[in-house]
């Protein structure tokens, strides 16, 4: 039965560390941002926190010109 694709809510999740390399930037600022409420939305799993690639891209999509 597989088909050789996979679901992309089966995609590993990113950790703190792997947002910061997609975005470029420290990994200081992504807990900053998430203690500003700033920043994609991140998930508690366990004492770690988890990132939706998906999520993170629609996130980032959404951002303006204004907010940099």
């Amino acid at each position: 039965m597989a088909t050789g694709v996979m679901n992309p809510r089966l995609a590993k999740l990113w950790t703190v560390q792997d947002l910061a390399t997609f975005l470029g930037v420290p990994v200081k600022t992504i807990y900053s941002w998430r203690s500003t409420g700033y920043g994609p939305r991140a998930r508690k799993v366990g004492r770690f926190l988890r990132y939706d690639p998906e999520e993170v891209r629609g996130w980032f999509d959404a951002l303006t010109d204004e907010v940099a």
